[in-house]
């Protein structure tokens, strides 16, 4: 397995992660065991959070999950939108303007994002927006597992510890009690793929969170 080093934002400035997600748990889920990872090395980061399916009941939950995550970070924001859960199509103007701010931020280093190919109708869009708006960076694609059985093998994985897996596993449960009573949101879900996604990447620790790079370029 071809190991590559994530490049450097150099010494002038932290390297900056943003985080995007059409609902509240998604990043959560997505890349929750990286982001701890990236934010344990000793690189000053700043990462910024949006989220853009949020609402007043679940904003709480949201917030509460990421400074947990985000503990490690130099500095790091929440951004929310209230969008629609599941209408996203049909507010696709309104969503496109609130990518535009995104753009006037600090130039992120990596991106995360749903996949291109997810089929659910809300991640496909803001996956699509992500790349309309970043196009010359780093951008990894994350999964989700859902009812729908879209998931795929992926072409880039993460290396996570067990203490990654077990502490993503416990914000999830706990921050989330909105989603507790929904039957694929379980610890045995989120450890069942991380365990898969561990097998595929030869993890030497036995974990890892897939993703999927569309382009990337080695100098």
């Amino acid at each position: 397995m071809l190991e590559l080093q994530l490049p450097s934002s150099g010494n002038r400035r932290p390297f900056h992660i943003l985080c995007v997600g059409a609902h509240c748990d998604d990043i959560d889920i997505g890349c929750g065991a990286t982001l701890l990872k990236l934010l344990a090395r000793r690189v000053p980061t700043e990462v910024t959070w949006v989220v853009f399916g949020s609402t007043p009941q679940r904003a709480p939950e949201l917030r509460a999950s990421a400074k947990r995550f985000l503990r490690g970070a130099r500095h790091w924001s929440v951004i929310t939108h209230e969008f629609r859960d599941s209408y996203f199509p049909a507010e696709y103007r309104q969503i496109k303007e609130s990518f535009e701010p995104l753009k006037g931020l600090a130039a992120p280093d990596l991106v995360f994002t749903h996949r291109r190919d997810d089929l659910h109708q809300d991640h496909r869009l803001i996956s699509e927006l992500t790349w309309n708006a970043f196009r010359n960076h780093l951008v990894l694609e994350y999964e989700v597992a859902k009812y729908d059985g879209d998931l795929t093998t992926p072409n880039a994985y993460v290396q996570v510890s067990e203490a990654h897996v077990r502490r993503k596993i416990a914000i999830l449960m706990s921050c989330y009690r909105t989603q507790t009573a929904k039957a694929w949101f379980t610890p045995e879900t989120f450890k069942g793929l991380m365990r898969l996604r561990g097998i595929e990447a030869a993890s030497g620790t036995g974990w890892a969170e897939g993703f999927h790079a569309r382009k990337f370029c080695i100098g």
